[in-house]
């Protein structure tokens, strides 16, 4: 059975992922207090894989998360042409996006979540390797930043199979 691959990414209103400095930590609603959202512990508990790129690990092992890896006991692979040790749940691989996914795709296992950043999720999108996009709105203008739909090559038609709101965000989720 094939698995699927999820694009999980919040932007701004404006399309940009991170600020012009790579920033984010205007990535929250109206209230900063709000805790009510579980629909990041249904995709951690929907999936067993995480791809992401070199930048998204560095500002995650780094920045946003430095004293333990939030993925724990989900397969991550960073996408990568730098030579790098491999770590507990953490495999650093220098290939394809096709290669990636075509050797998940004959391993058993949970659905599979494409992190980021922009260059990776813009790599599966023109393969057509995202199943479902689960994108966040979140309401601020940065004006300026890092694009998540950056370098695009082809059209690609979705069908809408929700939208929620909480706190100010929106949650659209579209299928091929």
């Amino acid at each position: 059975m094939k698995r699927n691959v999820i694009l999980y990414i919040a932007m701004s209103l404006d399309g940009y992922l991170a600020d012009k400095y790579g920033g984010v930590d205007w990535l929250k609603g109206e209230n900063d207090d709000y805790t009510d959202d579980t629909s990041y512990q249904e995709l951690l508990d929907e999936i067993d894989t995480v791809i992401m790129g070199y930048s998204t690990y560095d500002q995650v092992a780094n920045e946003l998360s430095p004293d333990s890896w939030p993925y724990t006991g989900k397969k991550t692979y960073v996408l990568s042409h730098r030579t790098m040790e491999n770590k507990k749940d953490i495999e650093f691989v220098n290939e394809s996006v096709i290669q990636l996914y075509t050797n998940l795709q004959i391993k058993k296992g949970k659905s599979i979540w494409v992190c980021g950043g922009s260059t990776v999720a813009s790599q599966f999108i023109n393969e057509d390797l995202i199943d479902e996009y689960r994108i966040f709105i979140i309401p601020t203008i940065l004006g300026d930043g890092i694009s998540l739909f950056s370098n695009i090559q082809q059209k690609t038609n979705l069908r809408c199979k929700s939208v929620t709101m909480s706190n100010g965000i929106i949650r659209c989720v579209y299928v091929k």
